[in-house]
């Protein structure tokens, strides 16, 4: 049952987008009209990927969703879901040790905007395991993560290798 009304951000680093974030953008449609994949700017994060990647491979995973739009955001998430009419925030759980710091988040983000609620997904099972920071991790030390990414992002991720192992090491 599809709230059509009602707007969702997913929010995230998304560096690189996996294979279980896709699976929750999914799953997020079948929840929500509106589905709007937020792509944090990443200014307390070092990203492997510029923001314009990252844009780019996440317009292209949720290519396939109509009632999916991407779209870049700096400063809080708050300020970004209240300015888009956002009625949920959808977060992704993919183990217990993630709850802690989500739920905290979460009894934060409500005291910053009571008017939205954060709602938990998790993605599949053969999704669980895998994160943004294993796949870069793995990716960089020449390890194969063909099964935990789409192709486009597969291939960006080839290329920043390549990139690295050009670039002279500190």
């Amino acid at each position: 049952m599809t709230q059509k009304n009602v707007i969702a951000v997913y929010p995230g680093t998304f560096d690189p987008i996996t294979l279980g974030h896709e699976d929750i953008v999914h799953r997020a449609t079948q929840l929500f009209g509106t589905v709007i994949v937020a792509v944090a700017a990443g200014h307390h994060k070092k990203t492997l990927f510029s923001l314009e990647d990252r844009l780019a491979m996440v317009r292209e995973a949720v290519a396939p969703y109509a009632q999916v739009s991407v779209d870049s955001f700096g400063g809080l998430v708050r300020d970004f879901v209240v300015a888009n009419g956002g009625k949920a925030m959808v977060r992704g759980l993919r183990a217990v040790t993630d709850f802690d710091y989500e739920f905290q988040l979460a009894g934060m983000n409500r005291a910053l905007m009571p008017e939205v609620e954060t709602v938990f997904l998790t993605p599949g099972d053969k999704f669980q395991f895998i994160s943004s920071t294993f796949v870069r991790e793995i990716a960089l030390l020449g390890g194969e993560v063909e099964k935990f990414v789409s192709p486009g992002v597969l291939a960006r991720l080839a290329q920043k290798v390549q990139e690295q192992k050009i670039l002279p090491q500190a």
